[in-house]
């Protein structure tokens, strides 16, 4: 075993701790397979993959504080000069995706 081994888990030069998943849908070759593991904590209480124009916010603004008490799921806001039909397909979609799944954050944000 590599000395520097350090069990699938590594250090973002941001401060967010990596895991490495080599089966994981955004894990990249280029990248040595690594997620961050807010996004790995998150999409296991929602009990799906984070989906396009979806992020992870740390409440505390500590980037390796990954307790769920501490993240928050935010999503994009569709861009101006959108079409009105555009934007109510949008809206369903998104009340489609979240209505009944509660709050993803224990704090009082959420």
């Amino acid at each position: 075993m590599n000395h520097a081994w350090k069990g699938g888990r590594t250090r973002h030069h941001a401060g967010y701790l990596m895991v490495q998943m080599l089966a994981h849908p955004r894990a990249r070759k280029s990248g040595g397979y690594y997620i961050f593991e807010h996004v790995l904590v998150m999409e296991e209480m929602l009990g799906r993959y984070l989906v396009d124009g979806e992020s992870v916010h740390h409440i505390n603004g500590v980037k390796d504080d990954n307790n769920p008490e501490n993240l928050e799921l935010w999503t994009r806001p569709q861009p101006a000069g959108i079409r009105v039909a555009d934007a109510i397909a949008w809206a369903k979609e998104i009340i489609r995706r979240y209505e009944g799944t509660g709050s993803t954050s224990n704090s009082a944000h959420g």
